[in-house]
């Protein structure tokens, strides 16, 4: 096997995009260049993550360097915003899925020590 692997739309991070972004913005790579390397479905995924989170105004078609008009720059501050809530509600979900997730994991060990009567956590004395 050739060691490809097709991924899903799922399987992309956040920090997995912007990455791929920084690369293509670079020069590193083209779009083409990335779907390759990285095995991404399809190039016009790669040019959606661009649109979202390259530096390229693709709504006025400017690069990021020339002057934006002031309606420009707050549209971009606009999609930084909604982009940023997303990410901080993204966030607290997965903090509160691994808060559960301990409190589970705690009470499942006090149950196998009770259980079982072995000591799984360590005691360790301070010195």
């Amino acid at each position: 096997m050739s060691g490809y692997l097709k991924r899903t739309q799922k399987d992309y991070s956040q920090s997995f995009k912007l990455q791929v972004v920084q690369e293509i913005e670079q020069g590193k790579l083209s779009t083409t260049g990335a779907v390759r390397k990285y095995g991404i479905q399809a190039r016009s995924t790669v040019v959606s993550w661009l649109r979202k989170y390259g530096k390229f105004d693709w709504l006025h078609q400017t690069p990021s360097h020339m002057a934006k008009t002031p309606e420009q720059k707050l549209l971009e501050l606009e999609q930084k915003v909604r982009l940023l809530e997303k990410q901080k509600a993204h966030l607290a979900h997965q903090l509160s899925q691994s808060d559960k997730k301990s409190i589970l994991f705690d009470m499942m060990i006090e149950l196998a020590e009770k259980e079982y009567n072995i000591p799984i956590r360590k005691n360790s004395k301070p010195k």
